[in-house]
């Protein structure tokens, strides 16, 4: 039934015009995602896997073709109403962490709320989720007094503090030790274990890939592949 499906994309294109030269990044991807699965999107570079987490992230539209996300259809949004969908519906974790960095953790993570308007008792909502991922002693700490782990785990917090349908995480354990990395990841699936949190993985690692429910591997702006 549609209602076990967070993400419904059928036939995405997008097109880039480049000069005279029309660049397909994705020719025609379709991919249906269950609430609270735990997928890895994989692929060589210039596969098309940023351009489709943009699309599911609410970040770009596609050229053509369909996409509902927990049960509204996104392809035919203005941008306000984009930026109204992204906030309410998805979850960002990133590579890079995307922290500001002269702003407590509390305030990091509290971003999401304000962004979302009139939502009653936000410290307390920032703080819960800065305690679920293990940082409730930390909320006064400035990012550039946090760890790299520590940070994502702020970047995590904020992710998860609007109850999003889905979380999107880019090479989440990018910019890692390995020994971080993995609790980092430990850290996401235990989210999705215990909450039931959708979450989707932009990922070169196949060990980490190894560790989700399904693949979906493109290749040249198409699935080529799933497991």
């Amino acid at each position: 039934m549609a209602k076990d499906w967070v993400i419904l994309a059928e036939d995405l294109m997008k097109v880039y015009q480049m000069g005279e030269v029309e660049v397909r990044a994705l020719a025609g991807v379709s991919c249906n995602i269950k609430r609270g699965e735990v997928v890895a999107i994989m692929g060589p570079s210039g596969s098309g896997k940023s351009t489709l987490m943009n699309i599911l992230g609410c970040l770009d539209l596609p050229t053509s073709g369909k996409y509902i996300l927990d049960g509204e259809a996104v392809e035919t949004l203005n941008d306000d109403q984009l930026a109204d969908i992204r906030n309410r519906k998805v979850g960002f974790i990133f590579q890079s962490f995307n922290l500001l960095s002269r702003t407590t953790a509390l305030a990091n993570v509290e971003l999401p709320l304000r962004y979302a308007g009139n939502i009653p008792n936000k410290k307390e909502r920032a703080r819960a989720a800065l305690e679920s991922v293990g940082l409730g002693d930390r909320v006064s700490h400035r990012p550039t007094e946090l760890s790299g782990g520590e940070q994502q785990r702020v970047a995590i917090a904020r992710a998860l503090v609007n109850n999003p349908a889905i979380i999107m995480a880019d090479e989440p354990t990018g910019n890692l030790d390995s020994k971080v990395g993995k609790e980092i990841l430990e850290l996401l699936l235990a989210l999705n274990r215990d909450n039931g949190t959708t979450l989707i993985i932009v990922t070169h690692d196949p060990a980490i890939a190894a560790l989700t429910q399904r693949i979906i591997h493109l290749r040249d702006g198409l699935v080529e592949e799933k497991i």
